[in-house]
């Protein structure tokens, strides 16, 4: 009985390292692409402000 546990330990442990690696992986992902997507929309924020600025340049002159 008891090497029956600790074989069911020892093949337990690796997946349970497995778990945690796939676990840290899915949390750099979602930060990389968190900080992607406020990049982007810090972009998107700026961008039409330059766009309009020149447009008024124009009606102006």
């Amino acid at each position: 009985m008891k090497t029956r546990t600790w074989i069911v330990a020892v093949l337990a442990l690796p997946l349970l390292q497995g778990c945690t690696v796939l676990a840290i992986a899915d949390v750099a992902a979602s930060t990389v692409i968190y900080g992607v997507k406020t990049v982007v929309n810090v972009v998107d924020a700026v961008t039409p402000d330059i766009i309009n600025k020149d447009k008024e340049k124009d009606k102006k002159k």
